[in-house]
This record gives structure tokens, sequence and C-alpha cells, in this order.
């Protein structure tokens, strides 16, 4: 038997990366997967790969009808929705002096406002039963970054949106938690990571390395698995020790 027998998990920003990981493990634990993303043909392909236990739905998180639309296809399809994984995001490094506007809303837009939108529309569907709620927030969300203003000041939210969710959505039967990944090798973070900077920092790093989507995929599948029945309002760290500290760079 599989964590996620019987659920219908859907889960954003899933064409690649983490979200990809996320609906490949949910589908191999017995999950029903809808992946959703702008990303058209990954995420098509994803779903080809993954086979019948995978649905993709085209969905921009920032616009609540592209939420509407999404959730009338579950419920139609599957009459229900036990488990959300509001994984979508975007990261534009820049200085705070230079960010602009235009690039600190449209991390807000994806990365803050697209959970809410998210958990708004996932309620309807969950009420009255056992369900899970994931918002992948950050270690950037605990400790601040030169250049990173508008995605740190998201995840920062994030967090706090979870822990206000968990304790509005508890008399509705809905948990809902926190993953904060620290760095992880995604297409997303791929142009920091290149950074001299970063790769001194993962040297230092107690784990020795920068994580797996697979790593956190892994974690993911804890508080969407009735494993985590005791589980809300939780922060759940995968970042390879990051904000624990750093160790000794090694020599040679």
């Amino acid at each position: 038997m599989g964590l996620l027998d019987g659920k219908v998990a859907l889960i954003t920003g899933a064409a690649r990366g983490q979200g990809a990981e996320e609906a490949r493990l949910f589908a191999a634990e017995g999950a029903q997967v809808i992946v959703c993303d702008i990303i058209e043909d990954e995420g098509r392909a994803l779903c080809d790969e993954i086979g019948p236990a995978a649905l993709f739905q085209r969905l921009d998180v920032s616009r609540p009808e592209g939420w509407q639309k999404v959730m009338r296809v579950v419920s139609d399809r599957f009459g229900r929705l036990h488990v959300l994984v509001n994984n979508a995001a975007i990261c534009k490094p820049t200085p705070f002096s230079a960010e602009g506007l235009d690039a600190f809303e449209a991390q807000y837009r994806v990365n803050q406002l697209g959970p809410w939108l998210g958990i708004c529309a996932a309620v309807p569907l969950m009420q009255g039963q056992s369900g899970s709620i994931i918002n992948i927030a950050s270690a950037s969300g605990i400790k601040a970054y030169i250049g990173h203003s508008g995605y740190s000041a998201t995840k920062y939210a994030v967090r706090g949106l979870t822990k206000v969710a968990a304790l509005d959505l508890a008399p509705h039967g809905i948990r809902v938690n926190a993953v904060l990944p620290g760095f992880v090798e995604t297409p997303m973070i791929a142009e920091i990571l290149s950074r001299n900077s970063a790769q001194q920092q993962i040297a230092r790093l107690p784990a020795r390395r920068a994580g797996a989507p697979r790593d956190i995929a892994n974690l993911v599948c804890f508080p969407a698995s009735d494993l985590s029945s005791y589980c809300t309002g939780a922060d759940f760290v995968c970042d390879g020790g990051l904000l624990t500290g750093q160790i000794a760079a090694q020599e040679g």
C-alpha cells in the first residue's frame, strides 16, 4: 500500500523541478495527481511519463479565474480534493535599490498571492474530510539574503499565511503546513547556484551538497499523508543544515 492511496492531490508549479518530483512520488504512493503549471509542454510530458494517475491543467496561480476553472475540473473528475501543494514560485535576485515595482510585484503575485488563492479555492472541496495543504516556503523565509527582498518578503509571508490558515481551517478538518527548502538544484535557482558565493556556501553546509528535488518531495509526502495527522501550522525544514550554521571549509 502507498502512503497516499485513494487521495487526490493538486500540485502547482509541477512541470519541472521540485513540483515534478512531488508529482512522480505522489503518483507512486497511490495518489491521483493534478499537475498544474503555465509550462504546458513539460507539464503534459510529465503526465505522459507518469501515466493514468496524472492529469495536466494549465494554471497561472496568480489569477483567481484560473483557480476556479481548475477546481471545477477537479470537482467534475474526482468530486473531492485531499491534498494541495502550493509549490509554484519565482525568484528574481536583484539589489534592493534596483529591484523595481514590476519585479517585486511579480514575485508577490506568484509566491504569496498564489498560495492564498489556492487555499481559498481548495477549501470547498476539502471540507468535511481529512484535507492537507502544504505551502512551499523557503529557508529565505527565516534567513535573509542580499538581493532577495521580493523573494524573502513573500516567503516570510507564506509562513505567516500557513499558520493563520492552520488556525482558521482546523474546524473544517484541514491541516496546513509549510516546507522550507534550502539550496535545491532546480531550474529556478540554477542561476543563483552558479554564482561563486553560493557555491562557497554550499561547500560549507553540514550536508556538503545542494539538495535534490527528490529530497524535498520525500518531505512533502509526509504532511500530505495521514502519518502527519497531528501536525498543523508547522515549518518542516529541509536545507542540509543551512539554517543551523556553517562548518569549516575543506582544505585542499
